[in-house]
């Protein structure tokens, strides 16, 4: 009896493990502001973004396809530096991500793993990422600007080349 009870619990738990394992999570979830926590180049070590390092990325999601990206520091004078990395839109659907108009990333690529975490690979970087709920939407909004605006407009650029570059 004891071990029929055992075999069965044993069944119960791989059965538990294997629907664990299958949980989808709606592709809506990516929507909202995600915050670079962990990256590791390969061959080096693993690295914590955030507090302790100075360094973290900002990457937000629209429910309408809006997409930004910046690296955010803390300078050695306790000043936060926004650096505006990119601006555009994404698609994710289905599990298939795709951001920037570029094609489409393997799924082990980009893997929400649940609706607050999400794992990528880029090139010879792996990260992980973790959503962020409560910051202000004033901020959000901030750095969103930064990344829409890191581009300069043409006719802005050919002034300055005009009147500072002569």
């Amino acid at each position: 009896m004891r071990k029929m009870v055992l075999v069965m619990a044993m069944a119960l738990m791989s059965a538990m493990q294997v629907c664990a394992q299958s949980t989808k999570v709606a592709d809506k979830e990516l929507i909202g502001v995600w915050m670079l926590e962990k990256m590791q180049w390969d061959g080096e070590k693993l690295r914590i973004c955030g507090k302790a390092s100075g360094y973290t990325q900002f990457k937000y999601y629209g429910a309408d396809g809006e997409y930004a990206c910046a690296e955010i520091a803390l300078s050695k004078e306790g000043k936060i530096v926004v650096l505006p990395h990119e601006y555009g839109t994404y698609t994710f659907k289905n599990g298939v991500y795709s951001e920037m108009g570029r094609p489409a990333v393997k799924p082990e690529e980009m893997m929400m793993i649940d609706n607050t975490h999400f794992k990528g690979r880029w090139k010879n970087l792996n990260q992980e990422w973790v959503k962020l709920t409560e910051l202000p939407n004033k901020v959000v909004r901030y750095i969103v600007n930064c990344c829409k605006y890191k581009d300069t407009p043409a006719d802005v650029q050919q002034t300055i080349k005009q009147n500072m570059f002569k």
